[in-house]
Formats: structure tokens, sequence, C-alpha cells
């Protein structure tokens, strides 16, 4: 069976092959009667332009390409816990590329400066990408920007808190929603709350942990250092940064951890030392995760529009707007929502913690 062409489909519509190569791209100044008659008849003879065939029409490629934490991915996906966020960044991507008639694809990038170099030039020479999305660590990893500037690649970068770099910044106020957690749990009357960090090398870590330190400033709360626990988002990490908060002489009455994923390592952990959520210790976590909706309790958390900010990323990158306007801070459009479950209470009484 001989293969329809794009020749087929400009014969059977009555149009040039121009006008059917830019109906298929979702070009604009097209009649939308003409684009309605090209659409019938590529559907009439299950016309489907091949990526490459298109990327040989014009300058594009129709690829946008998400560089996403190698060793984050692999560690939840090896643990059997695989977090959403990346889930929800790929959805959202991908909704709005198919919408576009692009395809989205992910890459895992490592942060080794030994192979950081090599794995950002294959992929721009295999892909030859119309626009990157960066998420944490690569969105302000000097090496990473240095190579995209160079190739002139335009780029939006998730959860940047660093100006200059290029491409667009876009974020939600991660310390603002920290300090409303942190808020939340000081109106419960907890005086006493102890923080599990994210990665350091995340600008979201930071920024959660300065609000969490800024609300309790405001209140006149002390934060001593042994109230605080490393943390790299999973959910081991959150049971071991509880196990080892509980285990202090005096041990926090809540916790803060700055990701879903660890704030649910946190419930466990309390549930095997045979303390209750939030009776005994309340927990907040940040995300919005599908996870934090079903655990029991569920999750106070803050909910992350992930799925929107990816997807107004791809939105900006295929239109063209963020290489017309370069190096600009935006922030979410799409406020952050503080979402109290059942796993934040009122602070129990001295008398009434277990010993």
């Amino acid at each position: 069976m001989t293969a329809v062409t794009i020749y087929d489909v400009a014969g059977r519509a009555g149009v040039s092959i121009k006008t059917v190569s830019r109906v298929m791209n979702k070009e604009p100044g097209v009649r939308s009667a003409t684009r309605d008659r090209v659409q019938q008849a590529a559907e009439e003879l299950g016309y489907h332009p091949s990526l490459s065939a298109r990327s040989l029409a014009g300058s594009r490629s129709f690829v946008i390409a998400a560089f996403v934490d190698a060793a984050l991915t692999i560690d939840h996906w090896r643990s059997g816990l695989a977090g959403d966020y990346l889930a929800r960044v790929q959805l959202g991507a991908t909704i709005e590329c198919r919408a576009s008639g692009y395809h989205f694809i992910v890459e895992l990038i490592d942060r080794d400066p030994t192979k950081i170099t090599g794995q950002v030039r294959d992929v721009l020479g295999a892909l030859k990408p119309d626009g990157v999305l960066l998420t944490p660590p690569s969105c302000d990893d000097d090496t990473v920007l240095r190579l995209l500037a160079q190739a002139r690649v335009p780029i939006v970068r998730l959860g940047s808190e660093a100006a200059g770099g290029g491409g667009w910044r876009l974020r939600m106020d991660d310390a603002g929603a920290a300090t409303a957690v942190t808020d939340h749990l000081i109106g419960l009357g907890h005086t006493r709350i102890g923080l599990i960090q994210g990665k350091p090398e995340y600008p979201a870590s930071q920024a959660r942990r300065k609000g969490f330190h800024a609300a309790m400033a405001a209140h006149g709360l002390p934060m001593t250092p042994d109230l605080e626990r490393p943390g790299d988002f999973t959910f081991q990490a959150g049971v071991e940064g509880a196990a080892a908060l509980l285990a202090l002489a005096d041990p926090p009455t809540a916790i803060f951890a700055s990701s879903d994923d660890m704030a649910l390592g946190c419930l466990a952990a309390i549930g095997e030392a045979n303390l209750s959520v939030p009776a005994d210790v309340s927990v907040a976590g940040f995300d919005g995760s599908v996870g934090a909706r079903f655990c029991n309790p569920a999750l106070t958390t803050v909910g992350h529009p992930l799925d929107a900010l990816a997807a107004l990323g791809v939105q900006a990158l295929i239109s063209g707007e963020v290489a017309e306007n370069a190096d600009r801070e935006v922030f979410s459009p799409f406020p952050f929502h503080l979402l109290v479950r059942g796993s934040t209470g009122p602070a129990p009484a001295p008398s009434s913690r277990v010993a």
C-alpha cells in the first residue's frame, strides 16, 4: 500500500503543499474554511505527518525537552515510592504540547560535572529542541545555562531563584507558602516545630527554609539547630528525619517537611514510635501530591500547581514569547493554597505527651 503524502492531501483539498504544511504545523494566517478543508482531506486519506518530515519543512523540530534531576528520579524509582513531581510536570507539559502539535520529551541530567556537558550536548544534538523546560537543579546550573545559551535554545526555568542566566524564571512563592504553613502550626499552639529540609542544591529548599525561619522569628520563637534535619525529598528521608526529631530529649510537637513524600515518611516514623498524628505530633508537607490526600490522616500541605506551571512554560516556549523576552522573572499566576487536613491539630499539653 502506497503511503499517503502531503501532495495527496494538497490535491484532495485543492490547495498548495505549503498551505497543507501550515495547517499541519498549526501556523496562523490560514482561513478557517481552508484549514477545515485540509484537515478533512488529511483525515479522509489517513495522513499523519512524521516528525522528521515536519522538521525538514522548516527550521523547527517541534520538540520541547525537559531536563530533570537524574539522581532524584532514579532514587524514587529504585525505592518503589516514586513521587509525583515529574508526573505532574510531564502531564501539564504534554497536554500543552499536544494542543500545539509538539512532542514533549523528558531527559535525565546528572549533576556530576564530568557528565553534564556531554549529556546536554547529546540531547541538543539528537533532538534539536525548539525549547527546554528546566527543573531543579538544572534550572540554576551554570554549566547547563551556559550550554543552552551558546546553542541559542529558549529556556523556561521552573522554580529558579537565581537571577541572570537567561530565559524565564517561572516559580511559585515557596518562601511565602512555607511561612503560611508555619503560621498555621503556630496558630494551633505549637512552639517547638521541627523542619526536615529538601535537597540543599534545590532553590525551592532554600526558599522554604527561609519562609519557615521568617515565621518562627516573627512570632519570637527560637529555632535551635537540633530541630532541623537534612532531607532529599524522598520518603526515607522523612522517616529518618522524623525518627531523629522524636529521639530528642525535648521533641517537637509539630514537624514541617519540605515535601509531601518526606511528610509521608514522617507519618510512618511517628506510627513506629507508637505516637498518634495529630494528637501527639502534627505533620505538614509541601506540594499537594495525590498521596497527601489519601493517606490516613490526610496530610496538611501546600497546593503546588506544577502541571499548570509546566503548561504555562511550554506555551511561552512554543509561542516565541520566551525568545522575545529573555531573562525575565515570572511569578506563578496560580496562587498557592494551604490545604488544611487531618494531620495537623492543636499542640498537646505537656502532660499528655507520651514519654
